[in-house]
């Protein structure tokens, strides 16, 4: 156990280890001499007693004592072994429910601010929607990217979750000319397509090779010209509610429906400035693969790349696919991705007929909510990643959101499951509940976590000790930046979620 010490074997009093012996075999001090024959039976009879004692006493020396464990539930303990794949087993509709005033005295005592700011909360029963506990939660609050899970909900009702975004090489309307269309796809890489993996699962080397394979059989030799055709987003491709000092750190960039590594430089850049256009760097690879598969076939491409609209009606060359949108988003959640966030709010718009704009993104949001019975009609949406200030929603429409993923009618939103954060474990919780205080509700609490300079907010799901599911949701506004209290608040008022048996 990490931070356990064994513990050391005391040395028998009055003894001097390590020195020789005073008595030479064969004696025993004032029992006289001994025969060899007695001798060996008086050591093989010491044998005999001291082995069972020793493998009896031995234990209470060389390892630590330790209280007897408590029994946890059959769902809270570290499995033996994995299971059969039997899909999710349902919970006990008759688990008990919570006591409200014995989860509002563990709450109430949890959610404190360090410093200035204040906290809203709602806890609800998944199964029956019964609130179990609420702080004004009715009231409107800037969310951060707990936006995020709204984006989800839109991109998994509007476009599906098995779906895929193509990225095309078409015939250009002069000939020696073909087009790279984006179709929503921002995980491209530059080499070959990755199947297994969600960043990068469409490669740009490899539609290069099939443009080169379709373009011999046609008997092109060139020189062929590259034209980019990015024209599914519309609208400004900054959003101006979102801070420079943001775009500058890396937390978005211009937004386009092709770029590489989810608008980054490469997949394991974190922080830092990002291409200011990412659809143009995506073209420029793309032509410099194909120069280079080209040459082996005697097929000449010249370096220069512009932007144009492809025919209507364009032979589709070559194609490659991305990750499902199941995985997207998944991906999003997990690691908080604005970039993504708000691609997929723009698809999610196109998907439904409207423009794939930020306004687009926002109102397929609020479209697809209030088709749930999620009331919107408080919410003030500027953006669908959560990077704006401007945004406006209250823990309870969270709550009724993450229920909705976790317990709704619709199915097509369990797909969103798997991305939320398992606190200790993944995503943006990986290095949180790892305090006694919180360690309660490590690898038992699943939520997406929001942060911005005064904001926090933390909204997911748990099951209790009782074997209840709750859906949850805290948000803090005006908090004290930087103030080291305030995410563990969040993370002991989940943690006591996790082991409540308030009854």
């Amino acid at each position: 156990m990490k931070g356990q010490k064994q513990a050391a074997v005391p040395e028998t009093p009055g003894t001097d280890q390590g020195k020789p012996a005073t008595q030479g075999p064969g004696e025993l001090r004032g029992a006289g001499t001994i025969s060899g024959l007695q001798w060996l039976g008086l050591i093989a009879a010491i044998a005999a007693l001291a082995v069972p004692m020793v493998l009896n006493v031995a234990p209470a020396f060389i390892a630590p004592q330790q209280a007897p464990a408590v029994r946890l539930p059959a769902w809270q303990r570290t499995p033996e072994q994995l299971s059969a794949s039997r899909g999710v087993e349902p919970l006990d509709p008759s688990a008990p429910l919570p006591l409200p005033a014995k989860l509002a005295a563990q709450l109430d005592a949890a959610l404190m601010p360090d410093g200035g700011g204040n906290f809203t909360a709602v806890v609800q029963d998944a199964l029956s929607g019964d609130v179990l506990y609420e702080r004004d939660g009715g009231r409107n609050r800037v969310p951060a990217s707990n936006m995020k899970l709204l984006t989800a909900v839109a991109a998994l009702r509007s476009i599906g979750p098995e779906t895929r975004f193509s990225t095309q090489v078409l015939a250009g309307a002069k000939p020696g000319t073909v087009v790279l269309r984006g179709g929503g796809d921002v995980l491209l890489s530059a080499g070959r397509s990755a199947p297994e993996e969600v960043m990068g699962r469409a490669g740009l080397q490899t539609l290069a090779v099939e443009t080169v394979e379709a373009l011999s059989e046609q008997g092109v030799t060139g020189p062929v010209s590259v034209q980019l055709d990015d024209s599914l987003f519309t609208g400004k491709p900054l959003n101006p509610a979102w801070s420079l000092e943001d775009v500058d750190a890396g937390e978005t960039a211009p937004l386009f429906p092709l770029a590489m590594n989810g608008g980054r430089d490469a997949p394991s850049t974190k922080g830092g400035p990002r291409p200011e256009d990412a659809a143009i760097d995506a073209a420029r690879t793309f032509t410099t693969k194909l120069k280079s598969a080209g040459a082996a076939a005697g097929i000449s491409v010249r370096t220069a790349v512009v932007r144009a609209t492809a025919p209507a009606d364009a032979e589709v060359l070559a194609a490659v696919d991305s990750a499902t949108v199941r995985q997207q988003v998944d991906l999003m959640l997990e690691t908080s991705d604005n970039y993504l966030a708000e691609v997929l709010g723009r698809m999610a718009s196109h998907a439904s007929g409207g423009p794939a704009s930020n306004d687009g993104a926002t109102a397929a949001v609020r479209t697809q909510l209030g088709q749930l019975g999620i009331d919107t009609a408080s919410m003030r949406l500027s953006d669908v990643s959560g990077l704006s200030l401007a945004n406006q929603v209250t823990a309870r429409q969270f709550a009724e959101v993450v229920r909705a993923i976790t317990s709704g009618p619709d199915t097509r939103l369990r797909a969103a499951l798997a991305g939320f954060p398992v606190a200790g474990l993944t995503g943006t919780l990986d290095d949180r509940y790892i305090d006694a205080s919180t360690a309660s509700g490590a690898g038992l609490v699943r939520a997406k976590t929001g942060t911005l300079n005064s904001v926090l907010a933390l909204s997911g799901y748990v099951v209790d000790a009782d074997g209840r599911l709750l859906v949850f949701s805290f948000i803090g506004n005006g908090l004290t930046p930087g103030a080291a209290g305030n995410k563990v608040a969040l993370d002991r008022a989940a943690s006591a979620l996790a082991s409540c048996g308030c009854r």
